[in-house]
């Protein structure tokens, strides 16, 4: 499986979901990097994605976005090529 970062905070529900969705996926490991206890990797995170949001995923070198986006890659059909390649 293709590796898998999400930058996350412990009070997110999207985040879960996202996760959730991932593991329904066959996904066992995820680096999940905590934002809300290192303020430096919310900056670095903002200044990779342009984004403030969490989460914000990446499959592999691919930066996919938020929940929204990764649900709108399985409702595609797109998410589980991505994971295994």
């Amino acid at each position: 499986m293709t590796k898998i970062i999400m930058y996350t905070t412990g009070f997110c529900p999207f985040c879960k979901m996202a996760e959730n969705l991932l593991r329904s996926k066959g996904v066992k490991e995820i680096e999940m990097i905590r934002v809300d206890l290192d303020p430096e990797q919310r900056l670095d995170m903002m200044d990779k994605t342009g984004r403030r949001t969490v989460p914000q995923i990446y499959i592999g070198d691919r930066h996919i976005g938020g929940y929204d986006d990764l649900a709108r890659l399985d409702h595609r059909g797109e998410l589980v090529s991505l994971l295994i390649s």
